[in-house]
């Protein structure tokens, strides 16, 4: 049962990486995967590459596999890959002039929230103060209770 665990973890831990596609030397594997996990599925869109089943990750994984063997760095395969297909296929793009939105949009939903709940509570005024019961109100609640407290 444990050798069977054990199994289906590492398979787990490898991702969508078929035995084919790994590179010999283990050095420049790390370095693969290190690349393929910064980019983004342009199929899946929410997986990176070395997740993703997807043809075209697979294409891409081998791409930079192929580029990785020569001899290119890691900022080079990237580069090329960012020229083929935009920013987008990073899964953290850079901050720039053009991402800036990207970058801020939570931080200003955010904000805008709390707009919205500061102006919902100032409009609210302050809570008018109870007022006390009259005397038939009050008759009616004694009755109420005491017809509870005689069923119980």
């Amino acid at each position: 049962m444990k050798r069977a665990l054990v199994i289906f973890l590492a398979f787990m831990c490898l991702g969508a990486i078929e035995p084919g596609e790994k590179l010999d030397d283990p050095a420049l594997e790390a370095r693969a995967r290190a690349i393929t996990k910064e980019l983004r599925c342009l199929v899946c869109q929410n997986q990176s590459i070395d997740d993703s089943d997807a043809p075209l990750a697979r294409d891409l994984r081998d791409l930079v596999r192929q580029r990785i063997k020569a001899g290119e760095s890691d900022e080079e395969v990237l580069d090329y890959v960012v020229a083929r297909y935009g920013e987008f296929v990073l899964l953290r793009p850079p901050f720039r002039l053009g991402t800036l939105a990207l970058w801020l949009a939570p931080f200003a939903a955010l904000g805008a929230g709390a707009i919205v709940i500061y102006v919902f509570y100032r409009r609210r005024g302050p809570r008018p103060e109870p007022q006390p019961l009259s005397p038939d109100e009050e008759a009616r609640l004694e009755k109420l209770t005491k017809r509870r407290e005689e069923r119980a």
